[in-house]
């Protein structure tokens, strides 16, 4: 018997909810979004204003197909929100130069404040979520949630739903 079969079970034997990978990762984001939540309604931020906005803090100039497939919500349901935020001045929407078609979103001066203050509370969630964790533990902890999110994007891009062994979860 190979060893990794034998971690395999071993792991298995000691699986609980509470010991759940999916469920462990659902419910930490699930209870990310919660308290983030929180301190972005104090700011008069809905989620959907919220999640729209950081992503674009990280992608300013994506399109907006590509906004809409990050966001997992419809390209019309996208773009009535951009219309919404545009109406504060927030973002601009402007025509891609090699393809006229194509509409790339950009945050503007105007949201600049906000959003400072936007990444010092999420700053203040990540030290009070991490907390208890040395510095090099967090570093290896957001390495190994690195790890298997390529692991699992890299199995969506091949189409693959399942082990190499054939087994599922």
């Amino acid at each position: 018997m190979d060893s990794h079969a034998y971690d395999q079970r071993e792991l298995d034997r000691r699986e609980t909810a509470d010991r759940n990978v999916g469920f462990l990762l659902h419910d930490t984001a699930r209870l990310m979004r919660i308290n983030y939540d929180r301190r972005m309604r104090e700011l008069g931020l809905t989620r959907s204003q919220w999640w729209v906005l950081t992503h674009l803090y990280f992608h300013e100039g994506i399109s907006q197909t590509e906004l809409s497939e990050i966001l997992e919500i419809e390209r019309a349901t996208l773009g009535r929100l951009l219309d919404r935020l545009e109406s504060k001045d927030w973002l601009e929407r402007r025509i891609d130069p090699t393809d006229r078609r194509v509409k790339r979103v950009f945050l503007t001066g105007a949201v600049g404040e906000l959003l400072q203050t936007m990444r010092a509370l999420a700053g203040e969630l990540r030290t009070e979520a991490l907390a208890g964790l040395p510095p090099d533990r967090q570093e290896e902890f957001i390495d190994t949630l690195s790890g298997i999110k390529n692991n699992l994007s890299r199995m969506l891009l091949n189409g693959s739903s399942q082990n190499k062994d054939g087994s599922n979860g």
